[in-house]
């Protein structure tokens, strides 16, 4: 009898966790590395907000909080959907978790029996497939390309749909190519699903704030109110907020399933971090106004890698409406070699070569379900990403 469960031979290990790490091990032993594979702004966690856990701490709010989280969060969130997405929920349709991930892994936890389908659009974050896999679904890809900006159109999802589908999954802006859809291509994807009500949407939002230029943030229940009472709305505050070790999460649905979601945690990790979720109240209530400084400033860096990346040899890369990352595409490079004769057979390969020669950390494109590409995450200094950027050039020149 093996010791570990069966359920570990579907799982694999994070590609970007691996990347960062990779990346890490090398700085700490001597080599000059530029890391570009964390999902994270580099911006520290505004003071209003770390006061207010200090705050928190001083009143002796440091007990178990309720498992769906504290009342003032879960009004916060309420008020913030109808102010922000003109969605009404009334606090007992929202849920606190432990960060994003939590509350996806819940909700597939609460409603997956084996067989069950998830559709996700790839390129996908890596821990989605996985989180489908240990809850005993079954992830149903639907393939997005470069030249739709990496979305789902109607066609292919009307395709993907089967008996056994039971949710879509969508990420808007995505993690990891940054495209976000339109109000227009919202509504597309809304009309196909109107027409199969077994199939309920999940909506990961987690970059909504991060948009740039005259693009209009939509999520899908406010596009189409009919699939309210079937969608599980999913924010945060760790990519806006600049708080993503407070490991706080949240959604709002349907009162069935918000209840499912708390049962199994209840039985997990009970409530998220009582200190955590009253920083969050602050963020969700407080000042908004650096939010706009920072989007101008990821936009400035968005722009740079852009235009950066396209000059390099072999690259073509798309200007994403939002999130901070960029995926371009590295097929014009496959088949050619480095200048130690090593073939450039996959997205893996160039990446680790990139590495190897330049010391640059990317995640390979593979990861996320669609290459040959490789991600970009440029939340770092501009200095630091024309540095990165001019060695891609150099290594993609010195390819022959």
């Amino acid at each position: 009898m093996a010791f570990l469960a069966d359920v570990l031979s579907r799982v694999k290990p994070s590609a970007t966790i691996a990347v960062t790490q990779k990346a890490r091990e090398l700085k700490n032993a001597g080599r000059d590395v530029i890391g570009l594979g964390a999902g994270e702004p580099d911006f520290d966690t505004p003071d209003n907000i770390k006061n207010a856990a200090i705050e928190a701490i001083r009143r002796g709010e440091t007990k178990y909080p309720p498992v769906s989280g504290i009342v003032p969060l879960r009004d916060a969130i309420a008020k913030k959907f109808k102010c922000e997405n003109n969605l009404d929920y009334r606090p007992e349709q929202t849920i606190v978790g432990t960060g994003g991930k939590q509350i996806l892994f819940n909700a597939f936890m609460a409603t997956l029996n084996p067989g069950d389908e998830v559709i996700i659009p790839r390129p996908y974050w890596v821990s989605y497939p996985e989180m489908v896999a240990i809850c005993g679904g079954t992830s149903a890809f639907a393939d997005t390309s470069i030249d739709n900006g990496f979305k789902l159109t109607a066609a292919v999802l009307e395709k993907a749909i089967t008996p056994r589908t039971k949710w879509l999954l969508m990420n808007s802006p995505s993690n990891p190519s940054g495209a976000a859809y339109t109000e227009a291509e919202l509504k597309g994807l809304a009309d196909v699903l109107l027409k199969h009500p077994h199939v309920w949407v999940l909506t990961d939002d987690m970059y909504e704030h991060l948009t740039y230029g005259d693009f209009v943030f939509k999520t899908i229940a406010e596009v189409e109110p009919k699939l309210y009472e079937r969608t599980l709305t999913m924010n945060g505050v760790s990519k806006a907020y600049a708080m993503t070790g407070w490991r706080i999460g949240y959604a709002a649905g349907p009162v069935p399933l918000i209840k499912a979601m708390d049962m199994i945690q209840g039985q997990q990790t009970s409530g998220a971090c009582t200190i955590a979720q009253w920083a969050a109240v602050e963020a969700l209530n407080g000042p908004q106004d650096f939010i706009p400084k920072n989007k101008a400033i990821f936009q400035g860096r968005r722009d740079l890698v852009v235009s950066m990346l396209n000059q390099a040899r072999g690259i073509t890369c798309p200007s994403p409406e939002g999130a901070f990352y960029v995926y371009p595409s590295c097929a014009q490079l496959i088949g050619r070699k480095t200048k130690s004769g090593k073939v450039i057979d996959s997205d893996e390969t160039f990446c680790s070569e990139l590495l190897e020669a330049e010391g640059v950390a990317v995640v390979f494109g593979s990861a996320f379900g669609l290459g040959p590409n490789f991600r970009i995450s440029y939340a770092t200094s501009e200095a630091l990403l024309e540095e990165a950027c001019t060695r891609i050039q150099r290594f993609t020149a010195a390819l022959v």
